[in-house]
């Protein structure tokens, strides 16, 4: 069966798109306008199970092929919020879950780089695993970090897929962090990123029903256009904190991304979680300021380091071992929940739970100082 998707010229204008349930503009919390029930503390999969790192000795992390329909589907078995994924739009103007901006493969012995957005969808999909015949289909590489080519194997494999089917084959009470890709490398239009937002607008309000939706990018101007063309769904920065110098300063610092979400009425944060670990006094500015934290980064598959974001007062956390994070993290937390021992005295008929250890203000300022320089060594 041919995979069917949106096209630009299915776009309705921005004056008929319609509204959708949608997370609370008023709070900072992940409340939705439905009555969704959502943890203090989200945990998010990074690229739904969990991303591929091909040269890494952790066979979890090259255990099912990442941004796909089966890491997706595999997301679900664990206690999780949301599976995060990246949009990118091809050059038949179809909506396409992919993370980076190439497609590599070898034909003897010569490499051939693609942009995803010089690929139409029926090129794309010839890449990898067949869903028809179950026939294999061109062999997909990968550039590692160092630059080197490498074939992408994974123990579970799967076909590319589409938003539209993301929609179509995930648990729908499963939310969805949409990263909106955009080259770094690229200046684009501003006429050219309103034609790919409206074309992933309208499958989101096509099929999101009451499905949470988070929406987030890199880009400022994306993210500015996006806020604009809607009001249903939180729109959150994306920003590495300075581990990378971009020209655009909106992009170095945790205090431009909150200045930015500030001036454009963003809903949240993402950021790499050394940047919080070293700066941790952003926090406080961030939470004063109403608007939510969530993090990203290798140190997100430590369980340390994400429980002490937990104490931290941070949303939620972007990991990778979803099934080890999920439930030890879920099992920490429940084990630490003490009884007011007031309310007790106090002849209350309800027990009050607290979700967090009763560290005194010492012993965190003195854990906030450690970290920093654990980071560094």
């Amino acid at each position: 069966m041919a995979l069917k998707d949106v096209h630009v010229s299915d776009i309705p204008s921005l004056d008929i798109v319609q509204e959708s349930p949608c997370f609370s503009n008023e709070s900072p919390c992940f409340s939705n306008g439905v009555e969704l029930k959502v943890p203090k503390f989200v945990v998010i999969g990074h690229r739904a199970h969990g991303m591929n790192a091909l040269q890494s000795i952790d066979r979890r992390m090259r255990a099912i092929k990442e941004n796909s329909i089966m890491s997706f589907n595999a997301a679900t078995n664990f206690p999780i919020d949301f599976i995060e994924f990246d949009v990118q739009v091809t050059n038949d103007d179809c909506l396409v879950i992919f993370h980076d901006y190439f497609i590599l493969s070898q034909e003897n012995g010569i490499v051939f780089e693609k942009r995803i957005t010089e690929l139409c969808l029926f090129e794309l999909l010839a890449y990898g695993p067949q869903r028809e015949g179950q026939k294999d289909g061109k062999v997909l590489d990968r550039k590692t970090k160092d630059g080197k080519i490498v074939q992408w194997e994974v123990e579970k494999d799967d076909p590319r897929c589409t938003l539209e089917e993301a929609f179509l084959k995930v648990e729908p009470s499963l939310g969805f962090k949409i990263e909106l890709k955009f080259d770094d490398h690229i200046l684009y239009d501003q006429d050219y990123l309103a034609h790919v937002l409206k074309a992933i607008l309208k499958v989101v309000f096509d099929l999101a029903k009451d499905r949470p939706i988070i929406f987030s990018t890199f880009q400022p101007d994306v993210a500015s256009i996006i806020k604009k063309l809607q009001s249903s769904y939180p729109v959150f920065f994306l920003t590495n904190e300075g581990c990378e110098i971009f020209e655009d300063e909106k992009r170095n610092s945790l205090e431009e991304a909150l200045k930015l979400c500030l001036e454009n009425g963003l809903q949240g944060i993402v950021t790499e979680i050394k940047g919080v670990f070293i700066n941790p006094g952003v926090v406080t500015k961030i939470k004063e300021s109403e608007i939510s934290l969530i993090t990203y980064g290798s140190l997100n598959i430590v369980l340390e380091a994400v429980y002490m974001q937990h104490l931290m007062g941070i949303d939620g956390v972007i990991v990778d071992l979803v099934q080890e994070i999920t439930e030890t993290i879920a099992n920490l937390i429940t084990s630490t929940m003490v009884v007011d021992e007031e309310v007790l005295t106090k002849g209350v008929g309800k027990l009050q739970l607290h979700s967090k250890p009763k560290f005194s203000h010492l012993e965190l300022s003195f854990l906030l100082k450690l970290i920093p320089q654990l980071i560094h060594i």
